[in-house]
């Protein structure tokens, strides 16, 4: 794939602690419009969940809260935790901001056994997947193209050519969501809250096998 450049930055002497049996990494991916970040989060409230939170140098909205959303920091800063192999993942997204997976927080969480959710795109899950092939990957699918094109408008957030740039993007995550073999189950969300309690049985079920 073109349009993303990621790269697995987990370091051979520094390997991801996975061997508690009780532990899940769950990847949660999907295209922009489909609802999978509300999905995350109630998913997380309901099974006691802790969400990881990216990394990245992209300007922060309104409505986003340093820390809760994601790590916002500046490209030097960035280019540090590269350097000092913070990162179990990170990318450079559409040739402009970047974005990466705090590997300490991922390690923690999975020690301790808990469930840990990533909200991430399809190259950082086929990426973590490689790596770690217990984690459970879910990808988020709209009821149709058309229903996706609704919800991007209805954001209002962005202009006409920023929503069809969204769109396109989208189209391209969708065919190698479904080719790449990484992800485990598909949601398709039609009703949210039906998309939710399918997550969340996925999830139960998946801990107890």
């Amino acid at each position: 794939m073109s349009f993303r450049w990621r790269r697995d930055a987990r370091r051979d002497d520094a390997p991801v602690n996975t061997t508690n049996p009780q532990g899940l990494l769950l990847i949660v991916s999907g295209p922009s419009g489909v609802g999978k970040t509300t999905i995350v989060h109630e998913v997380i409230r309901r099974l006691g969940g802790e969400f990881s939170v990216s990394a990245t140098t992209r300007a922060r909205t309104d409505r986003e809260r340093d820390g809760v959303d994601y790590h916002f920091v500046d490209q030097a800063t960035f280019q540090q935790w590269i350097d000092d192999g913070r990162f179990l993942e990170f990318a450079q997204v559409f040739g402009r901001s970047w974005y990466g997976t705090l590997q300490s927080q991922v390690e923690h969480a999975l020690g301790e056994g808990k469930l840990i959710v990533l909200d991430i795109d399809v190259q950082g899950a086929k990426n973590i997947k490689d790596r770690l092939p217990a984690t459970f990957c879910l990808f988020v699918l709209p009821p149709s193209e058309d229903t996706l094109l609704k919800r991007l408008h209805a954001r209002g957030r962005e202009d006409e050519a920023a929503i069809q740039r969204r769109f396109a993007e989208a189209q391209v995550e969708i065919e190698f969501a479904r080719t790449s073999g990484v992800y485990d189950a598909f949601i398709v969300n039609d009703d949210l809250e039906i998309a939710i309690d399918q997550v969340c049985d996925l999830v139960r079920a998946r801990r107890r096998a």
